[in-house]
Parts: structure tokens; C-alpha cells; sequence
């Protein structure tokens, strides 16, 4: 075992940190957010990607640090709408993460590389040039056995739960399958409806087409959109879905008349709407979706202040996701009262916030969370989610609105190899810190070990209603 993988890491705090973490190690992961594909653990034949892909091309995280320092996008292996390159050697792709692995000295990026090579490959040599083609043959190698199936790393992690985020317009065929053949709602999916409700965005009629064939409806007015979109809920619901997921750049929900959204819809549907209308259209549908979840329970989650594709010129070349959203201040306090208003103080809703934006932790969110009953607060988001990152939170908040309005832990996972570290990451931390304020004299001893059990897993059961 190297020196950056010793048994205290990353948990800076005495023996009581340690003590800590060994009781919440071994817990189940309990993953209630993020965007792993449904497909691929419905297919039985189906494998990871190969390494490059794996680590690089499909982490946008790897790719807008390469990116920043001025490496090609088409060298990450992404694709241009145009079709790009026949495609680029997955090898090539390893080894242009391994020539530049000292980049991510530091950040969290580098960390989860070493930690999974390390937990989940078995691998604790160090990546660099020399070593790149041999952790290329020993990681690809271990992709190929049944050890390495997307079930069969279900169970190696010990997922208790794991959602995924699916269009309004899925047809939740996957979800379907799952459940007929491993019935007990370990895999669940999430109802995220952004792509139908931002009336400017470059594919909303074909998300909007999608809609229609899901709910096997043509939908041409606003009173049969929202009546489609209550029932795909139903739909998800009934495939053990808890949550819906919405994101946002403004934490705005002022609600419109019924005339008005009517009008919106109907300015879309003709090709005229104009981006000032669909951002006002968008308030609207937040509002409306927390009417929603007060009547069917979903929990609802917003992932609110980050500018999307900033860079647009490459936006238009490559797509979405490709590490160009920006954060930008969210007024929270103002834009979240007319849903508030409206569905905060109900004890059968359920609103889940995150923020790119740190200075709202304890100026506005820990307020709104300490408050409303049906307020609780995510954790760090994207950027955040590192060890200073969550040490930062948990100073900002908890003074505030305690831990048990908090909603744990959520890693935002893209790939299923990810799930290990990120957890990890956050029980450490966690740990670390609820240990120093024993030490400080804020906390007991047997309050911390409960209070790192929660942040571990029960208030993410709670928060997304799982234990239901």
C-alpha cells in the first residue's frame, strides 16, 4: 500500500476520525441522482467502455481540463455533429490522459483516477507515460470478464439503490425489463423533463415528438402537454421512481395564468417564441411541477445556477456536456418564493436544492432549508464535490439548518466505476470532520457515530423517500 493510499487518507483528524469512517465503510451506496445509462444495465450482453472511453472521453471533468490547456476535443475521442474522424484509437486516448495526468494534481478529477485504478482495478501503480500502456492492457483486461458486468459491479459495490435520469419522453422499456427480471427496485429511474419544458433549445421538437409517441398522444395545445406530463410521472412512479430532476440557470418559479402559458405553448408550437418567453415559460413549469409532486409525491429536485454551454462556439460543434457550463449567481431567496408559497409549508411535497454557487450555501439555502418543512439541501454539485469542497459546505450550513435537513450524499455519476471513490470521498470527509468537532467539544462521541451513519446513507433514504 503507497503513502497516498494509506488507511487515514484524506480523513485529516485523529484516531477518532478513522474510528468513524470504519463504521460507515463497509455501508451499502445508496445513489439517488445521477446519469448512468439505463441501457446498459438492461442488456445482458452489454460491457463498459473501453479505458480511453471510460476514463477520458466520457468524464467531462478530464475533458475541460485537457481542454483548457489547449488539446483538441477530437484527440479526447469526442465527435462533431458533423461526424469528425473515423474516430480516434481508444489507446491514443489512454495514453493522452497518462501524458497529461499531471494536470489534475490536486483536484478531485485526480483523486477519483488514482482511487478507482486503485480500489476498483486493483492497480496502485502510478499513472504516467512510461506506465500508460501496461494500466491500459491490465485495466481493459479486467473490463472483459463477467467480474466486470454492469450487475455484477452492482453487487461488488454494494448498491442498495441506484436511480437514473430519464427523459419525459423515455419509454421506459429498459426500466421495464429491469423490473420483470430482478424485481425489488434496486435500479429506478428519475423523470427529468427539461428537454420538453425550455422552449428554445435546439432539439425541443423532437423532444416534444418523443413526448407524444410515450404518451401516445398528439400533443397541440398547453392543457394536453401538462396532462401528458402528469401521466408519464404516473408512468415512472409506478416503476419505482421517487424523484423528478430539474435543472435551471435561474431559481425564478414565478407561476403564469393558465392564458398565459397557453399562449407560450402555442408560440413554440408556431416556431416564435423567444428565449426571454421560454425562460418565463420555464419559471412557470418549475411551479407547476411542484404542484405536481404535491399531488403524487415525487420528490423534486433543483439543480439550479449553472450557465449551460458557455462556450458555444463548441457547444455547436461537439453537443452538450462537454465542460462548458459555468456557474453563475442564483437568487434564491426571491426566485423560489412563488413555489414556496405555493408548496413549501405542504407535508407531501419534497424539494431537494443544489447550487454551483457557493456563497448562497449560508447566505440563502441553509436559511430556506432551516425553514420549510419541504425544503431540504443537496450537497456540494460539480465543482464542489471534493474534500475541501465538502468541508466548506458542512462549516456554511449546518449552524444553520443542522444536518438533518441536509439530503446526504448524491455522486452525480456518469459511470458505474465512479460510484466507489465518490462515496468513499465523502465518508472520509465527513468523518474527519464530525471527529475535529469532537475534538472542539461541539459534538459526543456517540452523536458523531450516529450523525456519520446519516450523512453516509439514512438522509439520502429519506430525503428521496426511499425507505417507503
Amino acid at each position: 500500500m503507497t503513502d497516498l493510499l494509506r488507511a487515514d487518507r484524506y480523513i485529516e483528524a485523529s484516531e477518532l476520525g478513522l474510528d468513524l469512517y470504519r463504521g460507515v465503510a463497509e455501508l451499502p451506496i445508496v445513489s439517488p441522482h445521477g446519469h448512468i445509462d439505463v441501457r446498459l444495465l438492461a442488456d445482458p450482453a452489454a460491457r463498459l467502455d473501453p479505458p480511453g472511453r471510460l476514463f477520458v472521453t466520457a468524464d467531462h471533468y478530464v475533458v475541460r481540463m485537457l481542454y483548457s490547456q489547449g488539446v483538441p476535443l477530437e484527440r479526447a475521442g469526442l465527435r462533431t455533429h458533423e461526424g469528425g474522424e473515423a474516430g480516434v484509437d481508444d489507446r491514443a486516448v489512454w495514453q493522452l490522459l497518462a501524458d497529461n495526468v499531471h494536470l489534475f494534481a490536486l483536484t478531485p478529477t485526480g483523486l477519483w483516477l488514482r482511487e478507482t485504478l486503485a480500489t476498483v482495478f486493483g492497480i496502485e501503480e502510478s499513472l504516467e507515460p512510461g506506465s500508460a500502456e501496461a494500466i491500459y492492457a491490465r485495466v481493459e483486461e479486467q473490463l472483459a470478464t463477467p467480474a466486470f458486468a454492469p450487475l455484477a459491479l452492482l453487487d461488488r459495490f454494494h448498491v442498495e439503490c441506484l436511480s437514473t435520469t430519464d427523459t419525459a419522453g423515455s419509454s421506459l422499456e429498459e426500466h421495464r425489463a429491469l423490473t420483470d427480471s430482478a424485481p425489488g427496485l434496486r435500479i429506478r429511474p428519475t423523470f427529468r423533463p427539461d428537454g420538453v419544458t425550455a422552449l428554445d433549445a435546439a432539439g425541443w421538437r423532437d423532444a416534444l415528438s418523443a413526448l407524444e409517441a410515450a404518451a401516445d398522444r398528439e400533443i397541440g395545445d398547453y392543457v394536453t402537454f401538462v396532462e401528458a406530463l402528469a401521466e408519464r410521472r404516473a408512468a415512472f412512479k409506478a416503476l419505482g421512481a421517487t424523484a423528478t430532476d430539474h435543472a435551471a440557470t435561474s431559481a425564478d418559479t414565478t407561476r403564469l395564468a393558465d392564458r398565459e402559458a397557453s399562449a407560450l405553448f402555442a408560440a413554440a408550437l408556431a416556431g416564435t417564441a423567444s428565449r426571454a418567453d421560454a425562460r418565463r415559460f420555464e419559471a412557470h413549469m418549475l411551479n407547476e411541477f411542484a404542484r405536481m409532486s404535491s399531488d403524487d409525491g415525487l420528490v423534486m429536485q433543483l439543480h439550479v445556477g449553472s450557465l449551460r454551454d458557455h462556450n458555444a462556439p463548441l457547444a455547436e460543434r461537439f453537443g452538450r456536456d462537454i465542460g462548458g457550463d459555468i456557474p453563475v449567481a442564483t437568487d434564491w431567496t426571491r426566485g423560489l418564493r412563488p413555489l414556496l408559497d405555493a408548496c413549501g409549508n405542504d407535508p407531501g411535497f419534497g424539494v431537494v436544492l443544489f447550487t454551483l454557487d457557493e456563497s448562497t450555501y449560508s447566505r440563502e439555502l441553509a436559511p430556506l432549508a432551516g425553514h420549510y418543512p419541504a425544503v431540504s439541501l443537496g450537497c456540494p454539485w460539480w465543482f464542489h464535490d471534493s474534500a475541501a469542497g465538502i468541508d466548506r459546505f458542512l462549516d456554511r450550513v449546518t449552524e444553520t439548518a443542522g444536518v438533518y435537513n441536509l439530503a446526504g450524499f448524491v455522486d452525480d455519476a456518469r459511470v458505474l466505476t465512479a460510484l466507489p471513490a465518490r462515496h468513499d470521498l465523502w465518508r472520509r470527509r465527513t468523518c474527519g470532520w464530525l471527529a475535529r468537532k469532537v475534538e472542539a467539544g461541539f459534538l459526543g462521541e456517540e452523536e458523531a457515530h450516529r450523525l456519520a451513519w446519516e450523512l453516509a446513507c439514512g438522509l439520502a433514504r429519506r430525503a428521496y423517500r426511499l425507505d417507503a
